[in-house]
């Protein structure tokens, strides 16, 4: 049978799930079973996309297919490929704030994460008044516009990263292999489809246990309800820095992370769930950009994470998790960040809220206006997955 591995994978990968050493509660497992189904999507899809002799760019991420604490305001993209051919690839910048490349020599695995042999943003080559651009990445020798494919080059990633929701535009990109126009992959054969379908049950539980143990090298090994000063990302984006915790809230407790206003061109703020994705960022606010958030008088910005609606614009709503990740993001950098540039993190009382903050009054918003900045999100993300 031609699924059966597939179908052995989906088992092993539901113990995986159900065994999670995080699951404490029905939600817990609830959620679980919908991450699997994302991944169980994702897995099928990257199994059937990958060929480097003939690839194209897939939405490696999203709001069905969340893995790795996904950046709400990032829409991800990859392709695979190989060191020793030339690819092309051309699109039209979009308005969005950053736009970022990575060559990994590998995937992520439960042990390892792959070595990040090429990372840039569209500083880095030239792009027409017209937006568009045309780059190359190959065996030959770095140059304009060419960038040089280290041994072991196994996939290209392409992250482009809104910081005002409402009001950038999404460009395009594709790909193709240098001498490959007019032709056409082999045809099909039933060993090749056999292999994709064995492939994709690997990936599937390789997807799993690697998102299970990321946490544990990064976040849950800091103290709780801190967060790190900023440091550049592991993996190797070079133009990003971020910084890192984990909470565990009372529901009478509220967090207040202040940051300083950054001089990035992208600066962002998120929860993830112990699953090590993104809580619900459509129909909550569960996250916030620099462009979204409202800065107080003395130049910072104050998240208030909460279980309770405490009527300020700021508002990271936890949506029933009382446990979780907190993420930064300062994207498109142009100087390392210091500890002064990180957040100050202070879990207060619900009740003291209005003492604690020092422009409260300031800061409140009514429910209708709220309501509007959640439909204002979820017409963004409609019009950016489809755009």
């Amino acid at each position: 049978m031609f699924t059966e591995s597939f179908a052995a994978a989906i088992a092993d990968a539901e113990k995986i799930v159900a065994e999670a050493p995080h699951v404490r509660t029905e939600q817990d497992l609830t959620e679980g079973y919908d991450y699997l189904a994302g991944n169980i999507r994702a897995s099928l899809q990257m199994a059937w996309a990958y060929d480097r002799d003939f690839p194209y760019f897939v939405q490696s991420t999203g709001p069905c297919t969340k893995m790795g604490l996904d950046n709400p305001d990032t829409l991800y993209f990859h392709a695979n490929i190989r060191a020793d051919a030339e690819y092309v690839v051309t699109g039209r910048r979009g308005s969005t704030a950053d736009l970022s490349f990575q060559v990994l020599n590998g995937d992520y695995s439960p042990v390892d994460v792959p070595d990040s042999l090429t990372a840039f943003d569209d500083r880095a080559f030239d792009i027409a008044d017209d937006g568009t651009f045309e780059i190359r990445f190959g065996p030959g020798q770095a140059g304009p516009n060419y960038f040089t494919l280290g041994a072991g080059s196994a996939m290209l990633v392409v992250r482009e990263v809104y910081s005002d929701w409402t009001a950038e535009q999404r460009g395009t990109i594709t790909i193709r292999r240098a001498g490959t126009t007019s032709t056409a992959p082999p045809a099909l054969t039933r060993d090749l489809i056999a292999k994709r379908y064995a492939a994709a049950g690997k990936m599937l539980t390789s997807r799993l246990k690697t998102f299970l143990a990321f946490p544990r090298w990064f976040y849950l090994n800091l103290p709780v309800n801190t967060m790190t000063e900023p440091r550049s990302t592991p993996g190797g984006l070079t133009t990003q820095f971020s910084s890192v915790g984990h909470y565990d809230l009372a529901d009478d407790e509220v967090m207040i992370v202040t940051v300083p206003v950054s001089h990035a061109p992208y600066h962002g703020f998120q929860l993830g769930s112990m699953w090590y994705v993104s809580l619900d960022y459509i129909n909550h606010q569960t996250s916030l950009t620099a462009d979204q958030a409202v800065a107080d008088p003395d130049g910072r910005i104050r998240y208030v994470i909460s279980e309770r609606d405490p009527g300020l614009a700021n508002w990271i709503e936890r949506t029933g998790h009382s446990r979780g990740y907190l993420q930064i993001r300062w994207q498109r950098l142009s100087r390392d960040l210091k500890p002064e540039d990180g957040p100050e993190v202070e879990v207060v009382p619900f009740a003291e809220l209005a003492q604690r903050l020092p422009f409260h009054e300031q800061a409140r918003i009514t429910p209708e206006q709220y309501a509007e900045r959640i439909a204002a999100r979820q017409a963004a993300v409609a019009r950016r997955m489809v755009g």
